[in-house]
């Protein structure tokens, strides 16, 4: 009788006791209850629905294709100062001005190479008994011309050819931590973003966890590498003077609460949705998850917010606002949208307890402190 009494009045107590049991996180009414506290507004809890998925998938991204679009196809590499350009000249006749022996049925002269150059800070390079002839700006075919009308009344009918031998300002500079650097010239075709990455030996780590930065004429733009991959529009012409870098950050995203595993779960790829998500981190717990409480947590800017027609709080990083997504998994809806919801790296989702699990907890905790009492009870009575 008396343990029947102690158990009567544990069950009593079980309710009570249920707030001050270890819990992974808040229920679903206490997320509502501490978003608004003392009349202050500590975050935003918006309901995922059809609407709120558009708005998010609707949001810009970086796009070097839009941030670089008044650049098209570079012009025709010209000569830069700091160059170093080789000049070979021939003669219609053996014996001439630059003395070199006759060859060849024809007679003409045996090509004369004029020692490689620096493009001089004046920008011009010195040719013998022509003099210093304008280089920097100019194209190597531009140069040459000028070389033979100089030298047309002192040489025999000369012909010359003038070469980049190094390319110092016709380049782009690809770095970063998972390529191997290289300062890459560009070709008289113009080449595109990709085409550097490859030559300077390409990236070396998964491209999903490659971002490329480009920076070019004081404008800096970042896009996933897996996106300069796909989509062609992206993979736009280098221009001289490029920087290329390629930084390497893996995507993660926290799980909290009932679910099969509390973990930082790395993207594995560009993008991921809230329902791979969850299913990457094992699922929701039958015995403990409440489907109506799965909230993702997040930093939003203000246009963001302003498209949820919410009013921004803006006491986050950068002046962003703390919003809490909830997806109510009971509706069968909410499965469509958890399939096109787009979860963004540092993300934080949390699945909430069911209000049984607490109590459940509870008994069970009991269970462990009156079981061998009451197993001891059982068995002393059985006694003769």
């Amino acid at each position: 009788m008396k343990i029947a009494v102690f158990l009567v009045c544990l069950g009593g107590a079980a309710l009570a006791g249920c707030s001050a049991l270890p819990t992974a996180g808040p229920t679903v009414s206490q997320v509502f209850d501490q978003a608004v506290t003392d009349g202050q507004r500590h975050f935003d809890i918006v309901d995922v629905d059809n609407q709120v998925v558009a708005t998010l998938l609707a949001q810009p991204v970086e796009s070097f294709h839009t941030v670089f679009r008044r650049y098209g196809k570079p012009p025709a590499p010209r000569i830069g100062i700091g160059d170093t350009v080789e000049v070979t000249i021939w003669e219609a006749a053996g014996g001439a001005l630059f003395s070199a022996p006759a060859t060849g049925v024809g007679g003409g002269s045996a090509p004369v190479k004029i020692p490689e150059q620096v493009v001089a800070p004046d920008g011009a390079i010195s040719v013998p008994f022509a003099g210093r002839i304008a280089a920097a700006g100019r194209t190597p075919l531009q140069v040459q011309e000028e070389i033979q009308q100089r030298l047309a009344d002192k040489a025999i009918e000369p012909q010359a050819i003038v070469t980049v031998s190094k390319n110092v300002t016709n380049t782009v500079t690809v770095q970063g931590e998972v390529v191997s650097g290289a300062r890459v010239p560009l070709s008289v075709g113009g080449d595109r973003l990709l085409d550097l990455i490859a030559v300077a030996g390409g990236a070396k780590a998964p491209i999903y966890t490659i971002f490329v930065r480009l920076s070019r004429h004081g404008v800096t733009a970042t896009i996933p590498m897996e996106r300069l991959v796909s989509d062609p529009a992206e993979n736009i012409y280098a221009w001289p003077g490029d920087v290329l870098t390629l930084i390497q950050v893996p995507q993660t995203f926290s799980v909290f609460g009932a679910t099969g595993s509390n973990s930082e779960v790395p993207f594995g790829a560009e993008k991921v949705n809230l329902a791979e998500a969850l299913a990457k981190a094992g699922g929701l717990q039958d015995l403990r998850a409440d489907p109506r409480g799965v909230f993702l947590f997040r930093f939003e800017p203000s246009s963001v917010v302003l498209a949820l027609n919410a009013p921004p709080i803006a006491n986050g990083p950068d002046g962003s606002s703390p919003v809490v997504y909830r997806l109510n998994m009971r509706e069968a809806d909410s499965y469509f949208y958890a399939e096109r919801f787009p979860v963004e790296d540092k993300d934080v989702i949390f699945v909430a307890n069911a209000k049984l699990s607490d109590l459940q907890k509870f008994f069970t905790l009991i269970n462990t402190v009156t079981g061998p009492v009451i197993s001891g009870v059982v068995v002393s009575r059985s006694l003769p």
